[in-house]
């Protein structure tokens, strides 16, 4: 809903990237891909750039001056690391509202980047989706987040399956449900990438929703102007497939609200 210019949201969240963030730093040298090679090379730009230039305590103290005149939640979303007790380790010095974990890495490969899309080309679609499974999985086994942050986003450069994906969406629904977690219904692949949908696509969607998993709605804003974006129609999509609540969080306790 837009009212004189702006979106009517009550209440926002923000989920600043781990990569963000110079705890995490060690992590992302331990997991990526770092070798001369084409993605390497990229990579190891990529953490040179704009990465690692606030520490957790200077985001609280930018989110506590915020709050004082905006209803705002502090999250964070946390890339899937392999060393989950170091992942640990840190969160738990922290009274986050929620902690999204999400899948941007596969055998140490950014998949979501532009720049390397062309590492793609060497990978069966069959081994994406293990891989991305697998990820998810462990994300969930960790029992370290809230929800799992734009659910097979690895539809978004429009490498569509011709098999029958179903084992690895109830194989994701499964871990999530055990886990305790939410999905987020994603509105930045609708409007950043080619895909042009709101993540998960309906298949998952369906699966989720004989889960009875529950839900956040987001617009993955990396820009001012793009916070909820699309959030009308998001929540249209999660409506259609008969979901009507979703999850909001105070220090990382849930309650429901009504899908609106």
């Amino acid at each position: 809903m837009i009212k004189n210019g702006q979106r009517a949201l009550e209440e926002i969240g923000i989920s600043e990237h781990s990569h963000t963030f110079p705890e995490f730093e060690e992590l992302y040298y331990e997991d990526l891909i770092l070798d001369d090679s084409f993605v390497g090379s990229f990579q190891k730009q990529w953490l040179k750039s704009n990465k690692f230039k606030y520490t957790i305590d200077e985001y609280f103290a930018f989110m506590r001056e915020l709050q004082k005149d905006h209803q705002v939640k502090i999250g964070i979303e946390v890339c899937n690391f392999q060393n989950q007790e170091k992942v640990r380790a840190i969160l738990e010095r922290y009274p986050f509202d929620y902690v999204i974990g999400s899948v941007h890495f596969l055998r140490g490969w950014a998949y979501d980047s532009a720049e390397i899309k062309a590492e793609w080309d060497n990978h069966d679609l069959r081994e994406i989706y293990e891989w991305y499974t697998e990820e998810a999985e462990k994300l969930a086994a960790s029992g370290l987040y809230d929800v799992l942050g734009h659910p097979f986003n690895i539809r978004l450069f429009k490498f569509l399956p011709d098999f029958d994906v179903t084992p690895y969406l109830e194989r994701v629904a499964k871990a999530l449900h055990e886990a305790g977690m939410g999905i987020d219904v994603n509105t930045g692949t609708y409007y950043r990438y080619p895909i042009e949908e709101i993540s998960p696509y309906p298949d998952f969607m369906k699966v989720a929703k004989s889960y009875d998993l529950p839900l956040i709605i987001t617009s993955d804003a990396h820009q001012p102007k793009d916070c909820g974006a699309y959030h009308e129609e998001a929540v249209a999509y999660a409506r259609s497939f008969g979901f009507t609540e979703a999850w909001c969080f105070t220090r990382r306790q849930k309650r429901k609200m009504k899908l609106i």
